[in-house]
């Protein structure tokens, strides 16, 4: 149905099936002219190209992203080549010689992960960690224990990368942690942006939103955006020239200056190929009609097709029973197999990349992602039956 944006990528990769789309999605073909776009820009306007970049490209960029995630105010989005720069520009914002405390759960992404466990080395930083499981009690969990301390940080995901738990009802999960705590909301999208339908319009002006290209958006590496509350007065130590670009040219004042919107996060200078490449394929799906929640639903399609076929193979690991999660409302675009151990998953991984299968998992987690790439009658899990 939709296989036809991707043809420079199936091409390349014939023979194969690709159930690794939420560790890297293939490119619609509209990013190749994309990428050679952004050389000729360069080519072209030299120096002059920041003011094309800063003046059109990125605007243009932060009101589709405005347009999906329905964000009031485009200009509060700003831009970094990935999410750990975000991480800790946020982390900077605070004085790490007082006491800072931080409330996360233990299925953060690496780029936060590493970060603040590194961080809680120092005897000033102390961190919380609550668990994601039971699923079916995170949410309550969550909340209660944001207020039942003074946290500085408040930091989870929209869908968790180790199990595709998803928070069903973000707006009203945001609200509630709001109400129990005054301590800076971040909200990691990353599995949620182009993936999930998601209305960020009632809690906007309440919490930072992560996410990026390299997944659902299909824009590959290099372009990550935070979306940040209007308003937001904070200064982040670790800062660079792009925060305060548009003053420049102005006199400069005994105080480091930060730009009044989203930029006042920004760092310095980055390969906008994959801004381009980003913008590109939101245009693409925008002219096409294909929103959030088409694609939502058709790989819904696919999972339950999936589900079908396996069951058909009678796999003694991959089955229903070892699926993480099972409530659709509840799940993001990829489904999580916990098998006995990770050697035991490493070794079905391996097997299934020897018959063409691509996979992607973490310690005893198998994980199977779904894309608008794929077509269900294509689905073949028979070599399954051989073992």
């Amino acid at each position: 149905m939709y296989q036809h944006f991707f043809q420079l990528f199936l091409q390349a990769n014939q023979g194969k099936q690709h159930f690794a789309c939420h560790s890297h999605h293939y490119w619609p073909d509209v990013t190749r002219e994309a990428t050679l776009a952004y050389w000729d820009d360069s080519a072209r306007l030299v120096d002059d190209k920041w003011h094309h970049i800063f003046g059109t490209r990125i605007p243009h960029t932060q009101q589709l992203i405005a347009d999906v995630l329905n964000l009031p105010t485009p200009e509060q989005i700003v831009f970094a080549p990935n999410t750990h720069e975000f991480v800790m520009r946020l982390l900077s914002c605070f004085d790490w010689r007082k006491p800072l405390r931080v409330l996360t759960t233990d299925s953060e992404f690496y780029s936060f992960q590493r970060q603040i466990k590194r961080l809680s080395e120092f005897e000033t930083v102390a961190v919380e960690v609550i668990a994601t499981e039971p699923f079916a009690t995170f949410e309550q969990r969550f909340i209660a224990a944001a207020a039942a301390a003074d946290y500085d940080m408040v930091f989870c995901s929209q869908v968790f990368f180790n199990s595709g738990y998803a928070i069903a009802d973000l707006t009203d999960f945001v609200t509630q942690l709001a109400a129990a705590t005054p301590a800076m909301l971040v909200i990691d999208g990353y599995h949620g942006f182009m993936a999930l339908p998601t209305d960020l319009s009632a809690i906007a002006e309440r919490i930072f939103y992560l996410s990026g290209s390299y997944k659902y958006a299909q824009g590959g590496e290099g372009c990550c955006f935070m979306a940040v509350p209007a308003g937001s007065e904070h200064r982040p130590l670790y800062t660079g020239w792009f925060a305060e670009f548009g003053t420049l040219a102005a006199d400069k004042s005994a105080l480091v200056l930060y730009s009044e919107d989203g930029y006042r996060f920004a760092g310095a200078t980055m390969d906008f190929t994959a801004l381009y490449r980003l913008e590109a394929a939101l245009l693409l799906y925008k002219q096409q009609g294909i929103t959030v929640g088409r694609i939502h639903r058709y790989v819904q399609q696919l999972q339950q097709h999936f589900l079908t076929l396996l069951a058909e193979q009678q796999h003694p690991l991959l089955h229903k029973d070892n699926l993480l999660l099972h409530n659709a409302s509840h799940h993001g675009h990829f489904y999580t197999f916990r098998l006995d151990s990770s050697a035991q998953v490493a070794e079905l991984a391996a097997f299934l990349k020897q018959h063409g299968i691509a996979t992607d998992y973490r310690g005893d987690r198998l994980r199977f992602g779904f894309a608008l790439y794929q077509n269900a009658e294509s689905f073949n899990l028979s070599c399954l039956k051989s073992i």
